[in-house]
């Protein structure tokens, strides 16, 4: 039997969610940590965005967490252009019309709340100006569409300036810095994800 290797990640600011690029783009290659090679990422971040991500080779756990029928939550932290308002707060948690390659698609309602500026939050790798007028806000999914949170907040006003993946479930960054690598234990990472408990509601309901 194969072993399981799992390990979160705080992807760091331009650094895409892959090991090797043939645009000469940074990669997970740069992280200061020898992966085994049958490691790969779950889903991803974009080059611009920043925080969780999984590293594993178990098929299952890519699965079970990738596939839209377990609506895993997820968490963002976005810095916006501008002081965002209670009715863009109220269409986001609604439902923006996104543009996909497949055509427009209405995002499912989330969860958002407008919080203050995280103390301690890492440096951004190209500083935002003070000058401009920011806010933040928390961000809650179920989906994860193409570049979807920067679509719905540029949908509604309020174009994003900075994400940061903060959770899936409670699988949390904490106190993570850009680029630390932690290795996780398997019966840990499915609780956290709570992988068994959504198998056991999905066959309950069939």
């Amino acid at each position: 039997m194969p072993i399981m290797n799992y390990y979160i990640i705080y992807k760091p600011y331009k650094m895409i969610s892959q090991f090797t690029s043939s645009h000469k783009k940074k990669c997970l290659d740069l992280l200061n940590f020898d992966f085994p090679k049958d490691v790969y990422p779950l889903g991803r971040l974009d080059e611009n965005s920043e925080g969780l991500l999984i590293l594993t080779n178990d098929k299952k756990l890519n699965y079970k967490l990738l596939n839209p029928e377990f609506e895993h939550n997820r968490i963002y932290l976005v810095q916006l252009q501008g002081v965002i308002n209670n009715e863009a707060l109220k269409q986001l948690e609604k439902g923006v019309t996104i543009a996909l390659d497949d055509g427009p698609y209405t995002t499912k309602p989330c969860k958002v709340k407008q919080v203050k500026k995280p103390e301690n939050l890492p440096p951004r790798g190209h500083p935002i100006s003070d000058r401009l007028p920011t806010s933040w806000i928390e961000l809650t999914l179920t989906e994860g569409k193409y570049h979807q949170v920067r679509k719905m907040t540029a949908g509604v006003g309020f174009p994003c300036l900075r994400l940061i993946r903060t959770a899936i479930e409670d699988l949390r960054l904490e106190n993570m810095q850009p680029s630390e690598v932690r290795e996780i234990k398997q019966s840990a990472i499915y609780k956290k994800l709570h992988i068994l408990q959504k198998d056991e509601l999905k066959q309950d309901q069939h």
